[in-house]
C-alpha cells in the first residue's frame, strides 16, 4: 500500500508541474496557430457541421467541431486546455514512475532527463512520423485508424526501447530494432484526399511548435519525477544499471 501511495504522490506532483508547464507553452506556441487554422476552416465550404476530430494526441488539443459541445473561446477553454493537460499530465508520469520503478528507480536528474527523452521518443516523435499533428480544416483518416495505429506504434516502440535500453544481447538489441520500425513499415492510416485550405507554412509552424513544446514537457516531467523521488525518498531499491 505504501509503494502504491508513493508511486501515485509522485505522479500527481510530476504530472502537476509538467501539466502546467505544457499549458504554458502552449498559450505562447500552438494555441494562436489552432485558432489561426480555425478562421480556415470556418470559411471552408466542407465545413458541413460534420464532426471533425483534428487533435495530436502529444500536444493535448482534440477540437470537435461538429454538433455536440465546446468550451467557448478565452477564459473557459483555456481553463478546459489547462485541465485537459494536467490530468493528461498526471497518467503519462504515472506511466513513467511504474516503468522506471520496474527497471530500478530514477536516481537523479541525469536518469530524469533520459528517461524524459524515451517518453518524447515514444509519445510523441515515433507517432508523428506517421501522424503528424494536425489543424483544424485538415483532412484526417479514420479517427479509429488513427487511434489504434497510434496506441500499437507507442506500445511498440516503448518495447523496442526497452529491449535495447536493459537486455545485452545482439538478438534482443535486434528484435527491439524490428519493433521501433514495424508500424512504419505498416504505414499509417491516411486520408482520402490531401486537400485543405491552411497554408503549408502555418501546419509546418505547428508542427515545429508541437514538437518543441512536448519536448520541453517530457523534460520537465523526467526531471520532476526525479527531483520528487529524490526529494521524498519515494524509491525503494537502487537504480538499474541498463539507466544512464
Amino acid at each position: 500500500m505504501q509503494i502504491f501511495r508513493n508511486t501515485v504522490f509522485c505522479a500527481v506532483i510530476a504530472g502537476l508541474f509538467a501539466g502546467l508547464v505544457l499549458a504554458a507553452l502552449q498559450v505562447y506556441s500552438t494555441v494562436p496557430l489552432i485558432v489561426e487554422a480555425e478562421s480556415y476552416e470556418a470559411a471552408s465550404p466542407a465545413n458541413d457541421g460534420h464532426s471533425h476530430d483534428h487533435g495530436d494526441a502529444a500536444d493535448g488539443h482534440a477540437h470537435d467541431h461538429g454538433d455536440g459541445w465546446a468550451p467557448a473561446d478565452g477564459a473557459e477553454r483555456l481553463g478546459y486546455t489547462i485541465l485537459t493537460n494536467i490530468v493528461g499530465a498526471i497518467g503519462l508520469a504515472l506511466i513513467i514512475v511504474v516503468a522506471s520503478e520496474l527497471a530500478g528507480g530514477i536516481a537523479g536528474w541525469r536518469q530524469g532527463l533520459l528517461w524524459g527523452f524515451a517518453g518524447f521518443a515514444t509519445f510523441v516523435m515515433a507517432p508523428g512520423l506517421g501522424l503528424p499533428p494536425e489543424l483544424p480544416a485538415m483532412p484526417a483518416a479514420d479517427l479509429g485508424a488513427r487511434q489504434s495505429w497510434w496506441i500499437a506504434t507507442v506500445v511498440l516502440t516503448g518495447g523496442g526501447l526497452a529491449l535495447i535500453a536493459f537486455w545485452r544481447s545482439l538478438p534482443i538489441a535486434l528484435l527491439g530494432v524490428a519493433l521501433l520500425v514495424a508500424p512504419h513499415l505498416w504505414g499509417a492510416p491516411l486520408p482520402d484526399s490531401f486537400g485543405t485550405p491552411v497554408p503549408e507554412a502555418l501546419h509546418h509552424r505547428y508542427i515545429v511548435a508541437v514538437t518543441v513544446t512536448n519536448l520541453l514537457f517530457w523534460i520537465a516531467l523526467g526531471m520532476a519525477i526525479a527531483a520528487v523521488r529524490s526529494r521524498f525518498n519515494l524509491g525503494a531499491s537502487e537504480p538499474a544499471d541498463g539507466i544512464a
